[in-house]
Protein backbone atom coordinates (compact mmCIF):
# COMPACT_ATOMS: atom_id res chain seq x y z
CA UNK A 1 0.00 0.00 0.00
CA UNK A 2 1.18 3.53 -0.77
CA UNK A 3 1.40 5.58 2.41
CA UNK A 4 1.07 9.08 0.92
CA UNK A 5 -0.51 10.62 -2.15
CA UNK A 6 1.94 10.21 -5.03
CA UNK A 7 2.05 11.15 -8.72
CA UNK A 8 1.96 7.52 -9.77
CA UNK A 9 -1.25 6.60 -7.98
CA UNK A 10 -3.73 7.65 -10.71
CA UNK A 11 -1.91 5.51 -13.27
CA UNK A 12 -1.83 2.42 -11.10
CA UNK A 13 -5.45 2.92 -10.07
CA UNK A 14 -6.79 3.47 -13.59
CA UNK A 15 -4.42 1.39 -15.74
CA UNK A 16 -2.85 -1.04 -13.30
CA UNK A 17 0.56 -0.03 -14.68
CA UNK A 18 2.57 3.11 -15.42
CA UNK A 19 4.47 2.99 -18.72
CA UNK A 20 7.91 4.59 -18.65
CA UNK A 21 9.93 5.81 -21.61
CA UNK A 22 12.92 4.09 -23.21
CA UNK A 23 16.54 4.90 -23.92
CA UNK A 24 17.13 8.61 -24.41
CA UNK A 25 20.76 8.25 -25.50
CA UNK A 26 19.80 5.43 -27.85
CA UNK A 27 17.47 7.73 -29.76
CA UNK A 28 19.93 10.61 -29.76
CA UNK A 29 22.58 8.33 -31.26
CA UNK A 30 20.08 7.05 -33.81
CA UNK A 31 19.72 10.66 -34.96
CA UNK A 32 23.45 10.94 -35.55
CA UNK A 33 24.66 12.39 -32.24
CA UNK A 34 28.13 11.51 -31.01
CA UNK A 35 27.82 10.81 -27.28
CA UNK A 36 31.33 9.48 -26.75
CA UNK A 37 32.53 12.21 -24.39
CA UNK A 38 32.26 12.21 -20.61
CA UNK A 39 29.01 14.21 -20.57
CA UNK A 40 27.22 11.57 -22.68
CA UNK A 41 23.63 12.65 -23.42
CA UNK A 42 23.94 15.65 -21.08
CA UNK A 43 26.16 17.32 -23.72
CA UNK A 44 23.06 17.77 -25.90
CA UNK A 45 21.54 20.03 -23.22
CA UNK A 46 24.13 22.54 -24.39
CA UNK A 47 24.55 21.56 -28.05
CA UNK A 48 21.09 20.47 -29.25
CA UNK A 49 18.32 20.86 -26.66
CA UNK A 50 15.63 20.81 -29.37
CA UNK A 51 16.55 17.23 -30.19
CA UNK A 52 16.19 16.17 -26.56
CA UNK A 53 12.73 17.73 -26.49
CA UNK A 54 11.79 15.86 -29.66
CA UNK A 55 12.90 12.51 -28.25
CA UNK A 56 10.78 13.08 -25.14
CA UNK A 57 7.86 13.87 -27.41
CA UNK A 58 8.43 10.71 -29.45
CA UNK A 59 8.21 8.62 -26.29
CA UNK A 60 5.01 10.32 -25.14
CA UNK A 61 3.45 9.55 -28.52
CA UNK A 62 4.69 5.96 -28.29
CA UNK A 63 2.66 5.56 -25.10
CA UNK A 64 4.97 6.58 -22.25
CA UNK A 65 3.22 7.94 -19.17
CA UNK A 66 6.47 9.37 -17.85
CA UNK A 67 9.53 11.00 -19.41
CA UNK A 68 12.87 10.75 -17.59
CA UNK A 69 14.95 13.90 -17.99
CA UNK A 70 18.37 14.20 -19.64
CA UNK A 71 20.04 14.97 -16.29
CA UNK A 72 21.40 11.45 -15.69
CA UNK A 73 24.98 12.47 -16.42
CA UNK A 74 24.50 16.19 -15.79
CA UNK A 75 26.29 17.66 -12.79
CA UNK A 76 27.87 20.97 -11.82
CA UNK A 77 31.25 19.25 -11.59
CA UNK A 78 30.90 17.56 -14.97
CA UNK A 79 29.93 20.72 -16.83
CA UNK A 80 32.62 22.79 -15.11
CA UNK A 81 35.19 20.19 -16.13
CA UNK A 82 34.09 20.93 -19.70
CA UNK A 83 34.86 24.63 -19.27
CA UNK A 84 31.45 26.01 -18.24
CA UNK A 85 30.71 28.28 -15.33
CA UNK A 86 28.73 26.98 -12.37
CA UNK A 87 25.89 29.33 -13.29
CA UNK A 88 25.72 27.97 -16.84
CA UNK A 89 25.87 24.41 -15.50
CA UNK A 90 22.94 25.02 -13.17
CA UNK A 91 20.94 26.50 -16.04
CA UNK A 92 21.50 23.36 -18.12
CA UNK A 93 20.41 21.10 -15.26
CA UNK A 94 17.19 23.08 -14.90
CA UNK A 95 16.78 22.98 -18.68
CA UNK A 96 16.70 19.17 -18.59
CA UNK A 97 13.41 19.32 -16.69
CA UNK A 98 12.06 22.20 -18.76
CA UNK A 99 12.58 20.30 -22.04
CA UNK A 100 10.57 17.32 -20.82
CA UNK A 101 7.85 19.63 -19.52
CA UNK A 102 7.67 21.40 -22.90
CA UNK A 103 7.43 18.08 -24.73
CA UNK A 104 4.62 17.02 -22.41
CA UNK A 105 2.72 20.26 -23.04
CA UNK A 106 3.08 19.83 -26.78
CA UNK A 107 1.93 16.21 -26.59
CA UNK A 108 -1.04 17.00 -24.35
CA UNK A 109 -2.25 19.75 -26.64
CA UNK A 110 -2.80 17.21 -29.42
CA UNK A 111 -3.43 13.97 -27.48
CA UNK A 112 -6.77 12.27 -27.01
CA UNK A 113 -7.25 13.40 -23.42
CA UNK A 114 -10.16 11.02 -22.93
CA UNK A 115 -7.82 8.04 -23.30
CA UNK A 116 -4.65 9.18 -21.60
CA UNK A 117 -3.77 10.52 -18.17
CA UNK A 118 -1.69 13.68 -17.97
CA UNK A 119 1.88 12.37 -18.22
CA UNK A 120 4.65 12.82 -15.68
CA UNK A 121 8.18 14.21 -15.78
CA UNK A 122 10.76 12.45 -13.58
CA UNK A 123 14.06 14.21 -12.88
CA UNK A 124 16.86 11.73 -13.44
CA UNK A 125 19.47 11.46 -10.70
CA UNK A 126 22.19 9.24 -12.11
CA UNK A 127 24.91 7.72 -9.94
CA UNK A 128 28.21 9.33 -8.97
CA UNK A 129 29.90 6.84 -11.30
CA UNK A 130 28.18 8.44 -14.29
CA UNK A 131 30.06 11.67 -13.53
CA UNK A 132 33.32 9.75 -13.19
CA UNK A 133 32.70 8.06 -16.58
CA UNK A 134 35.09 5.29 -15.57
CA UNK A 135 32.73 2.32 -15.47
CA UNK A 136 32.12 2.52 -11.72
CA UNK A 137 28.42 3.22 -12.32
CA UNK A 138 28.24 -0.54 -13.00
CA UNK A 139 30.32 -1.63 -10.01
CA UNK A 140 29.74 0.89 -7.22
CA UNK A 141 33.49 0.86 -6.51
CA UNK A 142 33.70 4.49 -5.47
CA UNK A 143 36.26 6.74 -3.83
CA UNK A 144 33.54 8.41 -1.70
CA UNK A 145 31.71 7.17 1.36
CA UNK A 146 28.04 7.88 2.11
CA UNK A 147 28.77 11.38 3.41
CA UNK A 148 30.82 12.20 0.32
CA UNK A 149 28.08 10.90 -1.96
CA UNK A 150 25.53 13.01 -0.10
CA UNK A 151 27.66 16.13 -0.67
CA UNK A 152 28.16 15.30 -4.36
CA UNK A 153 24.48 14.85 -5.11
CA UNK A 154 23.08 17.71 -3.03
CA UNK A 155 23.63 20.62 -5.42
CA UNK A 156 22.18 18.90 -8.47
CA UNK A 157 19.25 17.62 -6.42
CA UNK A 158 18.34 21.10 -5.22
CA UNK A 159 18.65 22.56 -8.72
CA UNK A 160 16.39 19.86 -10.14
CA UNK A 161 13.86 20.48 -7.38
CA UNK A 162 13.76 24.17 -8.32
CA UNK A 163 12.64 23.14 -11.83
CA UNK A 164 9.57 21.41 -10.31
CA UNK A 165 9.53 17.92 -11.80
CA UNK A 166 6.71 15.62 -10.71
CA UNK A 167 9.13 13.31 -8.93
CA UNK A 168 12.75 12.16 -8.89
CA UNK A 169 14.16 9.08 -10.62
CA UNK A 170 17.11 7.84 -8.57
CA UNK A 171 18.31 5.40 -11.18
CA UNK A 172 21.01 2.94 -12.18
CA UNK A 173 22.25 2.93 -8.59
CA UNK A 174 25.10 0.42 -8.18
CA UNK A 175 25.81 1.17 -4.54
CA UNK A 176 23.80 0.70 -1.37
CA UNK A 177 25.71 3.60 0.23
CA UNK A 178 24.59 5.83 -2.64
CA UNK A 179 20.97 4.79 -2.17
CA UNK A 180 21.22 5.65 1.52
CA UNK A 181 22.68 9.07 0.67
CA UNK A 182 19.91 9.84 -1.82
CA UNK A 183 17.25 8.70 0.66
CA UNK A 184 18.64 11.30 3.07
CA UNK A 185 18.42 13.97 0.38
CA UNK A 186 14.83 13.00 -0.34
CA UNK A 187 13.94 13.66 3.30
CA UNK A 188 15.41 17.16 2.89
CA UNK A 189 12.90 17.81 0.08
CA UNK A 190 9.61 17.06 1.76
CA UNK A 191 7.45 18.15 -1.18
CA UNK A 192 8.87 15.47 -3.49
CA UNK A 193 8.71 11.74 -3.97
CA UNK A 194 11.12 9.47 -5.84
CA UNK A 195 11.63 6.00 -7.17
CA UNK A 196 14.85 4.09 -6.54
CA UNK A 197 16.10 1.66 -9.18
CA UNK A 198 19.33 -0.29 -9.06
CA UNK A 199 21.69 -1.77 -11.62
CA UNK A 200 22.08 -5.45 -10.84
CA UNK A 201 24.76 -8.07 -11.45
CA UNK A 202 22.39 -11.07 -11.26
CA UNK A 203 18.91 -12.00 -10.08
CA UNK A 204 19.60 -11.23 -6.42
CA UNK A 205 22.30 -8.57 -6.03
CA UNK A 206 22.89 -4.98 -7.07
CA UNK A 207 26.18 -4.12 -8.74
CA UNK A 208 28.21 -3.68 -5.53
CA UNK A 209 27.11 -7.12 -4.32
CA UNK A 210 24.47 -5.99 -1.80
CA UNK A 211 21.32 -8.17 -1.94
CA UNK A 212 18.57 -6.14 -3.57
CA UNK A 213 16.24 -7.38 -0.83
CA UNK A 214 18.42 -5.56 1.72
CA UNK A 215 18.16 -2.33 -0.29
CA UNK A 216 14.39 -2.71 -0.61
CA UNK A 217 14.00 -3.40 3.11
CA UNK A 218 15.93 -0.21 3.92
CA UNK A 219 13.70 1.88 1.60
CA UNK A 220 10.42 0.15 2.45
CA UNK A 221 9.45 2.47 5.31
CA UNK A 222 10.52 5.71 3.62
CA UNK A 223 7.19 7.48 2.95
CA UNK A 224 8.54 9.50 0.01
CA UNK A 225 9.80 6.46 -1.91
CA UNK A 226 7.02 5.57 -4.35
CA UNK A 227 8.62 2.56 -6.07
CA UNK A 228 11.70 0.34 -5.79
CA UNK A 229 13.24 -1.71 -8.55
CA UNK A 230 15.75 -2.25 -11.30
CA UNK A 231 17.02 -0.61 -14.48
CA UNK A 232 19.99 -0.91 -16.87
CA UNK A 233 20.04 -4.66 -16.25
CA UNK A 234 19.62 -7.60 -18.66
CA UNK A 235 15.99 -8.76 -19.02
CA UNK A 236 16.91 -12.33 -18.05
CA UNK A 237 17.47 -11.24 -14.43
CA UNK A 238 14.21 -9.34 -14.03
CA UNK A 239 11.85 -12.17 -12.92
CA UNK A 240 14.08 -13.21 -10.01
CA UNK A 241 14.65 -9.58 -9.03
CA UNK A 242 10.91 -8.92 -8.96
CA UNK A 243 10.44 -11.92 -6.68
CA UNK A 244 13.19 -10.71 -4.34
CA UNK A 245 11.65 -7.24 -4.18
CA UNK A 246 8.20 -8.61 -3.41
CA UNK A 247 9.51 -10.43 -0.36
CA UNK A 248 11.28 -7.35 1.00
CA UNK A 249 8.79 -4.55 0.40
CA UNK A 250 5.17 -3.79 -0.43
CA UNK A 251 6.14 -0.73 -2.47
CA UNK A 252 5.26 -0.76 -6.19
CA UNK A 253 7.98 -2.43 -8.23
CA UNK A 254 9.63 -0.58 -11.11
CA UNK A 255 11.57 -2.31 -13.90
CA UNK A 256 13.12 -0.81 -17.01
CA UNK A 257 15.87 -3.10 -18.20
CA UNK A 258 18.12 -2.92 -21.23
CA UNK A 259 16.94 -4.32 -24.55
CA UNK A 260 18.64 -7.69 -24.08
CA UNK A 261 21.66 -6.87 -26.20
CA UNK A 262 25.08 -7.07 -24.55
CA UNK A 263 27.83 -4.47 -24.68
CA UNK A 264 31.32 -5.53 -25.79
CA UNK A 265 33.64 -3.17 -23.93
CA UNK A 266 36.63 -4.12 -26.13
CA UNK A 267 35.03 -3.38 -29.48
CA UNK A 268 32.68 -0.78 -27.95
CA UNK A 269 29.76 -2.32 -29.80
CA UNK A 270 26.44 -3.85 -28.85
CA UNK A 271 25.98 -7.53 -29.67
CA UNK A 272 22.79 -9.48 -30.22
CA UNK A 273 19.33 -8.50 -31.36
CA UNK A 274 16.74 -6.11 -30.00
CA UNK A 275 13.22 -7.23 -30.88
CA UNK A 276 10.52 -4.81 -29.68
CA UNK A 277 7.72 -7.39 -29.87
CA UNK A 278 9.75 -9.80 -27.75
CA UNK A 279 10.41 -7.04 -25.21
CA UNK A 280 6.68 -6.36 -25.11
CA UNK A 281 6.03 -10.01 -24.33
CA UNK A 282 8.57 -9.86 -21.52
CA UNK A 283 6.86 -6.76 -20.14
CA UNK A 284 3.56 -8.61 -19.93
CA UNK A 285 5.25 -11.36 -17.92
CA UNK A 286 6.86 -8.80 -15.61
CA UNK A 287 3.42 -7.33 -14.96
CA UNK A 288 2.05 -10.76 -14.12
CA UNK A 289 4.91 -11.24 -11.67
CA UNK A 290 4.09 -7.96 -9.94
CA UNK A 291 5.87 -5.06 -11.65
CA UNK A 292 3.78 -1.88 -11.68
CA UNK A 293 6.03 0.62 -13.49
CA UNK A 294 7.59 -0.73 -16.69
CA UNK A 295 9.75 0.75 -19.43
CA UNK A 296 13.11 0.37 -21.10
CA UNK A 297 16.70 1.52 -20.65
CA UNK A 298 19.72 1.17 -22.94
CA UNK A 299 19.01 0.19 -26.56
CA UNK A 300 15.25 0.42 -26.19
CA UNK A 301 13.29 2.70 -28.51
CA UNK A 302 9.77 4.11 -28.96
CA UNK A 303 8.93 0.84 -30.71
CA UNK A 304 9.70 -1.06 -27.49
CA UNK A 305 7.54 1.33 -25.46
CA UNK A 306 4.68 0.99 -27.93
CA UNK A 307 4.81 -2.77 -27.38
CA UNK A 308 4.51 -2.24 -23.61
CA UNK A 309 1.64 0.23 -24.06
CA UNK A 310 -0.21 -2.15 -26.37
CA UNK A 311 -0.31 -4.69 -23.52
CA UNK A 312 -1.89 -2.31 -21.01
CA UNK A 313 -5.34 -3.72 -20.14
CA UNK A 314 -8.11 -2.05 -22.10
CA UNK A 315 -5.71 -0.09 -24.31
CA UNK A 316 -6.35 0.05 -28.03
CA UNK A 317 -3.86 2.39 -29.64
Amino acid sequence: MLTISTPIQPFLRQQGVLVLDGGLATQLEARGCDLSDALWSARLLRDNPDLIRQVHLDYYWAGADCAITASYQASIEGFVRQGMTETAAAQLIRLSVQLAQEARAQFWQHADQTRRLYPLVAASVGPYGAYLADGSEYSGAYDLDEAGLLAFHRRRWRILAQAQPDLFACETLPSFAEARALARLLRETAAYTAWFSFSCRDGQHISDGTPIAECATFLADHPQVVAIGVNCTPPRYIPDLIRALQVASSKPIIVYPNSGETYDAVSKQWRGLSVPAEFGTYSYEWRKLGAALIGGCCRTTPAHIRQIRDRVPGWRG
